[in-house]
């Protein structure tokens, strides 16, 4: 169900594949992420480690009573503070959503999936 926003010139209506994308593209941009990961859980102790093509795929945008959460399931770089990768991915994730749509982000969950060595 696409998430409705009125103006005074009508409504807009985003689905949530948009909102994904948004997301997954901002998280993208930060320091120390290697990649976005499948959702689905771990086969055989290996993380799927998905292209720039498939970034909804690591992401899922959750309404609860009238609230947004995204959870990004995500491939951090070795010898990065994982802590403060995922902080960074939130903070931008939050902050693009609410700029680029408008949409008033209440939580952003991170998974880390996997650690890689990043070439």
């Amino acid at each position: 169900m696409p998430l409705q926003l009125s103006t005074e010139l009508g409504s807009i209506y985003v689905t949530d594949e948009c909102i994904a994308t948004i997301a997954g593209s901002a998280a993208m941009d930060c320091y120390g992420l290697v990649g976005m990961a499948s959702r689905k859980q771990l086969k055989d102790g290996i993380a799927e480690l998905l292209g720039r093509d498939n970034l909804t795929r690591g992401v899922e945008v959750r309404r609860e009573n009238e609230n947004l959460h995204i959870d990004l399931y995500i491939i951090v770089s070795y010898g990065t503070k994982i802590s403060e990768v995922a902080h960074n991915i939130q903070s931008k994730v939050k902050y693009v959503l609410n700029d680029v749509i408008g949409l008033q982000v209440e939580e952003v969950h991170i998974f880390v999936q996997d650690v890689r060595v990043s070439r």
